[in-house]
């Protein structure tokens, strides 16, 4: 039996909206409209499209087609997961006008369509199948992927009824978060996703962190980057000014003579983890809004005594 990929043929991802949806479908049978198209295929393309939308447009009938659709396809192939079977028994929402377009046999293998019932995937009581894996997203502050904590995570896991229809439910579930966490790093929770079927283990849920911006702090990898600003006599005579980090204030060393953009390394206070990552101070000297008038003379003797220095030399001016 071919499988049908009805994201595909409708060219939206897995994670579209309703709307989204609803308007490639409008826009492909326009294209393939077989009064319009001039395509030799357009007839078979249209049924295509229709077939596709047919399944996506109807949450049921999606959730059921996500939950199968994790078995893919061997060879542009579908073989069914073990213990299934067709269900087009199961009642409970009758077909559109769409279903007397003559859909392909993996459709009517999925949803049946004897008798004008909808129709439905089902199991053997005997058989089972583990649940799918359940993906959610986790927004945390530097401070607590930095410290650790524990936050409550909400997200959506299908399950079938004793009917053989595939239903939403919200679940929500304290989780600990430990102490190091990066953008992009995955917490997996055994047996917290979608429930088996027919005694089939749960799947799992994946957490994904992602970190908020911080009005000081930038993360590379497990390096916390933070720019420090610095006067102009800090930079040219050296100085032990106050920086701070995620977990405090600590002293740091200006060398004599620096320079807008060197970066001073504090070992250590990135985000921790079995090789923590280092906090890197960037200077960036900074002018005063307004001067007095010793500071302008002050300034005026040093453009004298260095009369050879030009900062625009490496321009060729």
């Amino acid at each position: 039996m071919e499988f049908k990929d009805y994201y595909a043929t409708l060219g939206v991802s897995e994670s579209a909206a309703p709307e989204e949806i609803k308007k490639a479908y409008r826009k492909l049978a326009r294209k393939y409209h077989p009064d319009v198209s001039k395509e030799a295929d357009a007839d078979e393309k249209f049924k295509d499209v229709g077939e596709a939308y047919e399944v996506l447009k109807d949450p049921e009938k999606r959730a059921e087609y996500d939950q199968l659709r994790q078995y893919g396809s061997q060879g542009g192939q579908f073989e069914p997961p073990p213990g299934w079977e067709s269900a087009a028994h199961f009642g409970g929402g009758g077909y559109t006008h769409a279903d007397a377009r003559g859909f392909s046999d993996f459709f009517e293998s999925i949803f049946g369509g004897g008798g004008g019932q909808r129709g439905g995937f089902g199991f053997r009581h005997q058989a089972s199948m583990r649940g799918e894996d359940v993906h959610a997203r986790l927004s945390l502050f530097l401070e607590e992927a930095f410290h650790g904590c524990e936050k409550q995570v909400q997200f959506t896991v299908h399950e079938m009824d004793e009917h053989g229809h595939v239903r939403a439910r919200q679940k929500t579930l304290k989780v600990k978060i430990p102490q190091g966490m990066r953008e992009g790093q995955h917490i997996r929770l055994k047996g917290q996703g979608a429930p088996g079927i027919g005694g089939g283990e749960a799947g799992d849920l994946f957490i994904e962190v992602e970190l908020a911006p911080h009005p000081h702090f930038t993360i590379e990898g497990r390096d916390i980057f933070v720019t420090v600003p610095i006067s102009p006599w800090e930079a040219a005579l050296g100085a032990t000014i106050t920086v701070p980090t995620v977990d405090g204030r600590v002293n740091v060393k200006v060398p004599k003579g620096s320079s807008s953009g060197r970066k001073l390394r504090l070992k250590g206070k990135g985000l921790p983890g079995k090789h923590p990552g280092d906090e890197i101070a960037v200077l960036q000297i900074v002018m005063p809004e307004q001067h007095s008038e010793k500071a302008a003379e002050l300034y005026a003797k040093l453009a004298e005594a260095e009369p050879a220095f030009n900062p625009r030399s490496k321009l060729g001016v």
